[in-house]
């Protein structure tokens, strides 16, 4: 399963016809080679060649397994659409029953491919950021390990040294008094004084061996110590790098605590090295001052924004972030240690190393004490409630909006750690952010942080960023995103994917590959799109909005086609039967989905219709399901989906009648000629309808793709949609009650009274009353 793995990654950038040439939808699509991976890996493909007849009952069992697994997985899958497709294509499967081989070598030419493309393209597949330490995590770990226990091999042979120079010191105290025993008239013989002064000869040669295997070790593990403390500080590089992308929707896992553990046992070697440099006779100048240096950076690089503040934040409103420190345990005990916040702007980000002099902005709660939780083992400082209370701006350059302008929090204290003589000066700062003053500029403001989470690269000098960058990086970046803040497993595919590359620059004709051209800054947020008041970002970020309140699951089950051109619309549409449909992201309003149809013309031809587009509001008052439900002239989900079982679990179950003598009503979606006899003309009456909507069409043609100047989301050629209440009684309080409806008041005359309101259904809402069933029951 390996190869799929990585041909996921490579498929987003490829081009359109290669991908639908390496996955032919009629005989081998790309869901076979998802859904079978692991399996089709490991089967034998390489052999099977067209010409050798004997191996035609190798390639049908392989065949019939295939098919087998598919109707096994349909079986079992609860997503309708994903569950038909997977029996759709288990019966083309069928087609090679005749030509098993041909089947075996299609599969086999399918993997060379795939090979082929991922050794053409090994710069996507390997990530571009610090890939060699994500890698060596395991190797860095032990190597941590073999120099602790290198520091202890050091500590044995220092007491080793000093046992043997009690020793020394004993026997040259016994040689020295041979004189006095001598004068005693005990004199030793000459081989008793030559074995001890053999033995003291021999004692020192080792001692001497020792002390130099000891020097030795020491230098040892201190270049050791760098390299482990060198690749622990590129892995918190890591992971504020990937903190910084899961803006994007990359993944991240926050977890602090292997690298606290990291390094508190750097600290500690750190401490029992420079002990065991006091220790030796001599000063080693060279070793103490770079274990005084590494100390230093790991000190002043432990300290870690835990919790980022919000990267767009409103001036006069709260927010919190969260500061820890790494080393929270080894801190001197005392006096506690208090955190300050200030903001900074770009140019000050750059310039790092003193506390900045120049005051861009007042924050409010700006000071919090580093506390030590015993139970998470965590030292934070913890802001809850800082604000921004005036920021000052730079000044900007050409047509800069304020909405580009990028600051950073910065954190900074004065930290005592154990065994430290002197404390240190440590400080940090946050992830980009940008300020604004009013709810309206939190769209654009938003723009700018994603361009810089998506495309900023390591070890930057904060924030530059590119002006243009490649459309397959932008691509990744949308879908990353997309899925992310709909928190959904289900893609944007090739074709939403073309389509949002033709949005974006403007070539709706254009179906070549697109990825290595290049999208600017200004295309994404700052110019309108042709004939549009909104940006391509205002435009995209308006659709995920829509999508992760109330869309999430019907995109997640494959019921929204989502991004789609007209061409294209009209290209997979003109063959199928009346009332086939699919729902698509509206192309020239902001956070819309409209139904897009097949239906007859008057001459027996066959038109597209537009539903004008569901906003947020709509689907607030009556859900997509139930809408879809309410149109009868829809019954096919593209391709072939009948509409009933595809979104039967999204249909509002039937209410009960209203009890206490009310009159139920309903809400009900008219399309088209139905809007308009679906609402009595009650001249008198307020009203309280959703605006009518607007069905557009063109015809079918075979020679053209849409009607000549049409537009799929324009108001032209429409005919109206309505709405009709749901579920709102009539409240005895503010209209009329059940017995005066029955005792005082005519149909007739209650068309002819004042005006009534309904409050329990809000003006707001906009709807209208219908009336038929009220006025049938009134009559009784």
């Amino acid at each position: 399963m390996a190869q799929w793995m990585h041909m996921t990654q490579l498929i987003q950038y490829l081009p359109g016809p290669t991908v639908n040439d390496l996955y032919p939808s009629n005989s081998f699509p790309i869901e076979v080679r998802h859904f079978l991976a692991e399996w089709i890996e490991k089967q034998r493909w390489e052999d099977f060649v067209l010409e050798n007849v004997e191996q035609e009952g190798q390639a049908t069992a392989l065949l019939d397994q295939v098919i087998h697994m598919l109707q096994s997985m349909a079986q079992d899958n609860n997503n309708v659409v994903e569950k038909m497709k997977l029996l759709q294509i288990s019966r083309n499967m069928n087609s090679f029953q005749q030509q098993p081989l041909q089947f075996g070598v299609m599969v086999r030419d399918m993997l060379r491919k795939e090979r082929n493309l991922l050794r053409s393209h090994p710069t996507i597949l390997s990530p571009p950021q610090y890939p060699q330490y994500r890698e060596s995590s395991f190797t860095e770990s032990t190597d941590l390990d073999k120099l602790v226990l290198k520091v202890l091999e050091i500590q044995e042979v220092r007491q080793k040294l000093h046992q043997m120079q009690e020793e020394l010191n004993w026997e040259r105290q016994n040689y020295e008094s041979i004189g006095t025993i001598q004068q005693n008239g005990l004199e030793p013989t000459s081989a008793e004084i030559q074995k001890l002064q053999n033995h003291i000869q021999q004692m020192e040669y080792t001692m001497k061996s020792l002390a130099t295997k000891r020097f030795q070790s020491l230098k040892e593990c201190v270049d050791c110590l760098d390299q482990c403390q060198t690749q622990l500080i590129s892995r918190l590089k890591v992971w504020r790098w990937e903190q910084h992308k899961a803006t994007i929707g990359h993944p991240f896992e926050d977890n602090l605590n292997v690298l606290q553990t990291g390094c508190e046992q750097l600290l500690g070697v750190n401490g029992k090295l420079r002990q065991e440099l006091m220790l030796i006779g001599e000063p080693i100048p060279e070793l103490q001052e770079r274990l005084g240096q590494l100390l230093q950076v790991l000190i002043q690089s432990s300290l870690v924004v835990d919790k980022q503040p919000p990267q767009v934040i409103k001036t006069q409103s709260k927010f919190s972030t969260t500061v820890r420190y790494l080393l929270g345990e080894k801190v001197a005990p005392g006096k506690p240690v208090l955190l300050k916040a200030q903001i900074i702007t770009e140019l000050q980000a750059r310039s790092l190393g003193s506390v900045p002099s120049d005051n861009v902005g007042e924050l409010i709660n700006n000071t919090a004490i580093l506390e030590h939780n015993t139970a998470s083992k965590s030292t934070c400082a913890t802001f809850r409630n800082m604000s921004i209370k005036k920021i000052k701006r730079a000044d900007r350059k050409g047509s800069e909006s304020v909405t580009e302008e990028k600051f950073a929090l910065l954190f900074s204290t004065e930290i005592s750690i154990t065994g430290c003589d002197t404390p240190y000066r440590i400080q940090m700062i946050s992830l980009p952010v940008v300020v604004i003053v009013h709810g309206s500029q939190d769209n654009n403001a938003l723009a700018t942080i994603i361009w810089d989470c998506a495309f900023s690269e390591p070890d930057r000098v904060p924030f530059v960023v590119p002006e243009r960058v490649p459309w397959r990086l932008m691509c990744s970046t949308l879908n990353s995103k997309f899925t992310s803040e709909v928190q959904t497993q289900h893609n944007l595919d090739q074709y939403n994917q073309l389509f949002l590359a033709q949005k974006i620059f403007d070539k709706p004709d254009f179906t070549d590959d697109f990825s290595n051209m290049m999208v600017s800054w200004a295309q994404f947020n700052k110019e309108v799109l042709p004939g549009r008041p909104f940006t391509f970002w205002q435009w995209f970020e308006g659709v995920m909005d829509l999508t992760k309140k109330h869309l999430k699951t019907y995109w997640s089950d494959g019921l929204i086609f989502g991004f789609i051109g007209k061409q294209h619309l009209h290209l997979i549409l003109k063959d199928r039967p009346n009332g086939t449909f699919l729902l698509r992201f509206s192309d020239s309003e902001i956070g819309g989905i409209t139904i897009a149809y097949v239906s007859a013309t008057e001459n027996g031809g066959q038109k597209i219709q537009n539903i004008q587009p569901f906003t947020k509001r709509d689907l607030e008052i009556r859900s997509l399901g139930d809408r879809i439900l309410d149109i009868n002239h829809i019954t096919f989900l593209y391709p072939e989906f009948p509409k009933h079982k595809a979104f039967q679990k999204y249909y509002t179950e039937p209410q009960h009648p209203p009890s206490g003598g009310y009159i139920p009503v309903s809400l009900q979606t008219k399309v088209g000629m139905d809007a308009g006899s679906a609402a009595l003309p009650v001249s008198n009456m307020t009203s309280h309808a959703e605006s009518p909507r607007n069905v557009v069409s063109y015809p079918l043609d075979a020679g053209s793709a849409t009607h000549p100047g049409s537009n799929l989301d324009s108001p032209h050629s429409a005919v109206p949609y309505s709405m009709h209440p749901f579920q709102q009684p009539f409240s005895p309080q503010e209209s009329i009650n059940q017995e005066q409806m029955e005792t005082t008041v005519s149909p007739a005359e209650f068309s002819q009274n004042s005006p009534v309101v309904f409050p329990d259904m809000g003006t707001s809402d906009n709807m209208e009353l219908v009336l038929d069933t009220l006025l049938k029951d009134l009559g009784q």
